[in-house]
C-alpha cells in the first residue's frame, strides 16, 4: 500500500543501483539517465500535489527505475511483430534468417578475401561477385550497390553534372504526380537540388500524358526521372506514363530515363494480389537505363541500394569520388551476397528469406498458426480476459503496393479494466517487446508477423498478462 511521500522519500541513486543489480538489469553510469528521468518526473508529481493527496511508496519508485531501464537500456532489441506489417520501417524492414547469418558469420569473425583476388595476390574489387550475381539475376548489362536507395537515386543523378559547365545545370523531367516523399523526410525534389540537377515538372497532380514530357524538352535536357509512388496511390481521374514509353521517349532524343522503383524483388510472388507485383527482370524489359530499387524492402535483404543498367552509365558511376561514400561495408556486402545468393534456387528461397515466406502465407496458414497458438494458453472460464480469432488484413510495407490488403487471422484482446492503449503499452514493455495494432478499442496481434520460434516467448508474455 502506497504512502504520502515528500522528496526526502525519494531512494537515492545509490539505492537505486543496488535494486538494479538484483533485478539482473544494467545499472551504474549507462542507465544514470533514465534514472534521473524517472526520479525527477517523480520530485515533478510531488511539487504538482497540492493537496498531498499522492500516494507511493520508495519500492514503487524503484520498480519505475526498473521498468525504464527495461524499456531503454538497448537501443536496439529483438521484438515480436504483431502488426501484420511485413516490411515494417519502424521494425528494421526485413529479418533476415539464422540460417543465413550462421553461413556469413565465419567470414566475419576471421580475414576475409574482400579486396584481394587470390589468383593475382593483387588488390581486387569488393563487389565484384555481387555485380555477377545481380548481372544473372535480373540480366542487366550492369550492376552496381550502394548503402541505401536513396544515395542509389542521388548517384544516378548525380552523374549527369559531372563536366559540366560552371553555372549550368542539367534539366530532368519528372511528373509531377511522382515528387513524393518517403520516411524520414526524403524528398524527390530535395534529392535532385542536392544532385545539382534542375527540376522540370510535367502534367498535374492526377494526370500526367507522354505529350507532358515531349514540350518540356529543351536543349539542357539532360534525362527523364520516373519514381514509384511507392507509399501511396491516386485513384480516380488520374493518367500517368508508363516506363516503356518514357525510354523508348529519351531514347528517340538521345538522353538516358531512370527509375527510381523504390521496392523490388527479382522472385515472383504468388501470392494473390501480390502475383500482378513485377519482377526486377520485367522491369529491365521496358529499358530504362538505369533501375534502382531497395535490398531491405520486398527483395527481403539488408539495407542497400541496388543500380541496374547500361555499362557505360554504371561504369562512369563507379568512378565518381562520391561512390566510395556509397559503398558498403564488408558486413553488410558479406550479407548481402547471401541473399542473392539464396535467389539463386526460387525453391529454397522461402527458406532463406523470412520476408519472402511471411508474404507467401495463406489466410488458412494463419489461421491455423493462432488456433495452434490460443489452444496452448491457460485461461480459465471466469477470466475477465477475452481472446477470439478474427480475420483481418495484414500489408506488405516498404511501400509495395499500399492498397494491397492480404488475408490474415489474428487474435484479438480485450479486458473489462484495461484501456487498448494501456494493453499495448505494456505489450511494449515487455522483455522481448510485443508490437501490437490497436482497432475498435481492442488489442489485435496479426499472426502473418509473427515467426513460429516466437511462440514460446509469447506464451510466457500471455501467461504474465493473465496471471497480473
Amino acid at each position: 500500500m502506497g504512502q504520502s511521500i515528500s522528496f526526502k522519500n525519494i531512494p537515492s541513486i545509490t539505492e537505486c543501483d543496488k535494486f538494479l543489480m538484483e533485478q539482473k538489469l544494467p545499472h551504474g553510469k549507462q542507465v544514470r539517465e533514465y534514472v534521473y528521468s524517472v526520479l525527477n518526473q517523480v520530485r515533478q508529481e510531488i511539487s504538482k500535489d497540492n493537496s498531498g493527496t499522492l500516494s507511493v511508496n520508495n519500492a514503487e519508485i524503484m520498480e519505475r527505475v526498473a521498468d525504464e531501464v527495461r524499456i531503454r537500456s538497448d537501443s536496439i532489441k529483438s521484438a515480436i511483430n504483431a502488426t501484420g506489417i511485413v516490411v515494417h520501417t519502424n521494425l528494421g524492414r526485413a529479418p533476415l534468417s539464422k540460417d543465413l547469418i550462421m553461413k556469413v558469420l565465419p567470414k566475419l569473425c576471421s580475414y576475409s578475401t574482400l579486396e584481394l583476388d587470390l589468383e593475382t595476390g593483387k588488390r581486387g574489387t569488393r563487389d565484384s561477385r555481387i555485380r555477377t550475381m545481380l548481372r544473372i539475376l535480373s540480366g542487366a548489362e550492369d550492376a552496381m550497390v550502394v548503402n541505401n536507395n536513396a544515395a542509389a537515386v542521388y548517384l544516378m543523378l548525380k552523374g549527369l553534372t559531372k563536366n559540366q559547365p560552371d553555372g549550368f545545370l542539367p534539366e530532368v523531367i519528372v511528373s509531377r504526380s511522382e515528387l513524393v516523399e518517403i520516411g524520414g523526410s526524403f524528398r524527390v525534389p530535395d534529392i535532385m537540388r542536392e544532385a545539382g540537377v534542375k527540376m522540370v515538372e510535367v502534367g498535374t497532380t492526377n494526370r500526367c500524358r507522354l505529350s507532358d514530357y515531349e514540350k518540356a524538352f529543351t536543349k539542357n535536357t539532360a534525362a527523364i526521372l520516373k519514381v514509384h509512388p511507392s507509399n501511396y496511390k491516386i485513384l480516380g481521374f488520374t493518367e500517368s506514363v508508363k516506363v516503356e514509353k518514357l525510354s523508348k521517349l529519351a531514347h528517340s532524343k538521345g538522353i538516358p530515363c531512370f527509375y527510381d522503383w523504390g521496392s523490388g524483388s527479382f522472385y515472383q510472388f504468388q501470392q494473390s494480389g501480390l502475383s500482378e507485383y513485377t519482377t526486377v527482370e520485367q522491369e529491365l524489359s521496358y529499358i530504362p537505363d538505369l533501375l534502382a530499387f531497395s535490398g531491405d524492402k520486398l527483395l527481403g535483404g539488408i539495407q542497400a541500394g541496388i543500380l541496374l543498367g547500361k555499362t557505360g552509365i554504371i561504369q562512369k558511376l563507379r568512378k565518381s569520388p562520391l561512390y566510395r561514400t556509397f559503398r558498403l561495408d564488408k558486413v553488410t556486402l558479406t550479407l548481402m551476397e547471401a541473399t542473392l545468393e539464396a535467389y539463386m534456387d526460387i525453391k529454397s528461397l522461402p527458406d532463406q528469406v523470412p520476408t519472402v515466406f511471411l508474404l507467401e502465407q495463406t489466410a488458412e496458414e494463419i489461421s491455423d498458426k493462432v488456433k495452434d497458438f490460443l489452444a496452448k494458453i491457460n485461461i480459465t472460464e471466469k477470466s475477465l480476459w477475452s481472446l477470439e480469432i478474427r480475420e483481418t488484413e495484414s500489408k506488405t510495407g516498404g511501400g509495395a503496393m499500399p492498397d494491397l490488403n492480404l488475408g490474415s487471422a489474428a487474435l484479438v484482446l480485450t479486458h473489462p479494466k484495461w484501456s487498448a492503449l494501456e494493453l499495448q503499452k505494456w505489450f511494449r514493455s515487455q522483455p522481448v517487446p510485443v508490437i501490437t495494432r490497436v482497432h475498435e478499442d481492442q488489442v489485435w496481434l496479426d499472426f502473418r508477423t509473427i515467426f513460429q520460434k516466437d511462440f514460446d516467448e509469447l506464451l510466457k508474455v500471455f501467461s504474465r498478462l493473465i496471471s497480473s
